[in-house]
């Protein structure tokens, strides 16, 4: 099996089978970490589909240097990020065109399949709307060493900032996360 590094060094040929293969490689990890950065599976979705054409188009500047699994999460969080920057912008204009008017449902909450418990499905549910309200200088490092699996190390780097700056970060997205969620506790 070819490593990333030699499928990516063909991708920048323009040889879209080499793609293709770094696609199906990577596709369900990344899913996994933009569904947790956004909370909504369908914007998941689109998402991982917009940071792999993008990654397409930039594949000429790929830095052979660079780990392609850290430099394709780099465009997906970038993204992200641009995702709620218009959500945020959405919102506060639907609050400005009909600010009386009830609000449309939330983009944020996630799909949910209709086998799941209803607890449990309460719990994602809330989970995933917590995380997804976190702000982007507690999610991302949370989300780069859960759901990414990346050491809090890597996620410095990645991040560009110190392991003890991570380490406080994921700290107090955790306590904003058990704040948030703090209700269901006695539950059952």
């Amino acid at each position: 099996m070819p490593s990333d590094l030699n499928l990516a060094l063909q991708a920048q040929t323009g040889e879209r089978h080499a793609f293709d293969l770094l696609v199906r490689r990577h596709k369900d990890l990344l899913y996994r970490f933009v569904r947790r950065y956004i909370g909504n599976d369908d914007d998941a979705y689109d998402i991982v589909q917009d940071t792999f054409i993008s990654a397409w188009m930039a594949m000429k500047r790929y830095d052979r240097q660079k780990s392609f699994t850290t430099w394709l999460r780099a465009i997906a969080l970038n993204k992200c990020r641009d995702f709620g920057r218009r959500q945020t912008v959405r919102r506060r204009f639907l609050r400005l065109v009909a600010p009386n008017e009830q609000a449309a449902p939330s983009d944020w909450e996630p799909n949910v399949r209709a086998a799941q418990d209803a607890f449990e499905t309460k719990r994602l549910q809330r989970l995933d709307r917590a995380i997804a309200e976190l702000p982007p200088f507690y999610k991302e490092p949370l989300l780069l060493t859960t759901t990414a699996g990346l050491s809090q190390q890597a996620a410095a780097a990645e991040l560009r900032t110190t392991t003890k700056a991570i380490e406080m970060r994921i700290r107090r997205a955790k306590k904003k996360l058990a704040e948030a969620l703090s209700d269901l506790k006695g539950e059952n």
